[in-house]
């Protein structure tokens, strides 16, 4: 017999409802993209607004209580308009120096036109920005004045251990010191009255980013070797024995946060001008970039083979370093390169930027030299700048008008009547009124010496010297070129080979006057 077969229909799927058929079209897998967003493609003008009364009355309840948050939002200035106020501010201060001058000039006030204000005051604030960006450079040093015997240098701040450091603000109206003995003191320049900046208590250092101390120490050194302000006056950093960045609030005189990182002694710290960046050189050899707004670690520039002594940095982001390695670099952060300049068998001690291609350097055979970023070796140098006679070793000896050999550059002369070799003749700190040609050096001779830079030229001219009995281990110019302060010890910044009993532990101011 013949079996008939049963025609079969297409097949469930497994785990489908049964009794029902199953159809491909019916399957939502196999449903087309347009079937899917048909629902959702409106167009704008069908669109209502749909709210009802219900919703109108909860909108109404919640504008109702959140007024007063708008409110106070609306008092807060915004960035943009503190900007803008502090423009305005800038302007009207730059408009009444525009008037003084024309005052001065016409001897009475008479109306002007808002044109010929705002030109003066474009004037103004475009002579301002090229001297800060070291495109133009003022003319300080001809205009200065020799001071009298009784006009030099004056004790402003007392300390008890030597001063390792000192920092000016930018408006020239507040300073900074700090000594050996861990002391940071805050001063006003006219009247001379300091206030303290208390260190905080271990367990608050730890909390504030410090790490342990290392070997026998169980606490934090306090010694301080190094001191940086920031452009905008809200941060100052300090360095020393410790390995760590301090970073303090100016108007407070509060400790922030401690920066670890390094393996030694931090003995440099500079801001960068126009930012908070910092950078800071150290006795492990390197220097480190951070960001004090951010409060973050930013890069670690290497190239030292010894201990970084000293560093300088202008608006640029290039930092300029001295090291024991005898060597002078110009480090480019942006770049990632560096230039090396190597002097003369003698030991560099300290530098400073004159601008953005020339820079100061001081030794220890007490010369003082000037370089440019086009040549690896200086460009002029002055020989026995800070010497010593050897029957006036006490380093209490009289000022001379001429400076022994220092017109002698270039050249391998040998004076048997001046010793440079001492401790004492040793350049400890050099300076430049940024923006100028005006100079200044510091040793333990005795004297602080004065320069005139003369770029043209590329020389240095010697102008006048000041005494000042002591190791000068920092020198600062007010910005304004009105006065340089000194910090004075009886031992040297970053040592104890000499000592001298007589000098005082202190800040000395110097009154400039300019014709």
């Amino acid at each position: 017999m013949k079996t008939e077969k049963k025609k079969r229909g297409p097949s469930a799927p497994k785990g489908g409802p049964k009794g029902k058929k199953f159809s491909i079209n019916n399957d939502p897998f196999f449903e087309t993209e347009g079937k899917k967003r048909r629902k959702m493609d409106y167009d704008d003008d069908d669109i209502e607004s749909g709210d009802s009364e219900e919703e109108a009355e909860i909108l109404g309840a919640s504008d109702a209580s959140g007024g007063e948050e708008k409110q106070d939002d609306e008092d807060e200035e915004t960035p943009g308009e503190i900007r803008k106020r502090m423009a305005t501010e800038l302007l009207d201060k730059m408009r009444a120096i525009a008037r003084k001058e024309k005052e001065d000039k016409d001897g009475d006030e008479d109306e002007e036109d808002e044109e010929d204000k705002d030109s003066l005051v474009a004037k103004i604030l475009q002579q301002e920005q090229l001297e800060e960006s070291g495109r133009v450079r003022r003319v300080v040093a001809s205009r200065l004045k020799k001071p009298e015997t009784a006009d030099g240098f004056k004790v402003l701040v007392k300390h008890r251990q030597s001063v390792t450091a000192v920092a000016l603000s930018d408006d020239d109206l507040k300073g900074f010191s700090a000594s050996k003995d861990g002391s940071i003191l805050h001063w006003d320049v006219e009247s001379g009255k300091t206030e303290k900046y208390q260190w905080p208590s271990e367990e608050v250092l730890k909390s504030h980013g410090a790490k342990d101390p290392r070997g026998r120490l169980k606490k934090h050194s306090k010694t301080v070797l190094a001191l940086a302000v920031s452009s905008d006056g809200r941060y100052l950093a300090s360095g020393g024995l410790d390995r760590h960045v301090h970073l303090w609030d100016i108007r407070t005189r509060e400790h922030l946060q401690a920066f670890p990182g390094h393996q030694k002694p931090v003995s440099c710290l500079s801001f960068r001008q126009g930012s908070t960046d910092l950078f800071s050189g150290s006795f492990d050899r390197t220097v480190k970039y951070w960001n004090m707004e951010d409060r973050a670690y930013i890069d670690t520039i290497c190239g030292h083979e010894s201990e970084v002594l000293t560093l300088d940095c202008l608006r640029k982001e290039r930092v300029l370093t001295v090291g024991r390695d005898r060597c002078m670099m110009l480090f480019k952060v942006l770049d990632q390169s560096r230039l090396v300049f190597r002097p003369p068998p003698s030991s560099l001690e300290c530098c400073c930027f004159v601008n953005n291609d020339e820079f100061l350097s001081g030794l220890d055979d007490g010369s003082v030299q000037l370089w440019s970023i086009l040549r690896k070796k200086p460009v002029y140098i002055v020989k026995n700048a800070h010497a010593l006679l050897p029957a006036c070793q006490n380093v209490e000896q009289k000022g001379s008008d001429k400076i022994p050999d220092s017109h002698l550059e270039n050249g391998d002369h040998k004076i048997d009547g001046y010793n440079a070799s001492s401790t004492f003749s040793w350049v400890s700190s050099v300076t430049v009124c940024r923006g100028s040609d005006l100079a200044a050096s510091g040793a333990g001779n005795g004297f602080v010496r004065l320069w005139a830079i003369e770029s043209g030229k590329k020389d240095i001219q010697p102008l006048y010297e000041v005494p000042l009995v002591g190791f000068v281990n920092s020198l600062a110019f007010a910005k304004s070129a009105q006065f340089l302060v000194a910090g004075v010890g009886q031992e040297p910044r970053l040592g104890r080979w000499g000592r001298l009993p007589t000098a005082k532990n202190g800040v000395a101011i110097l009154p400039l006057k300019l014709s």
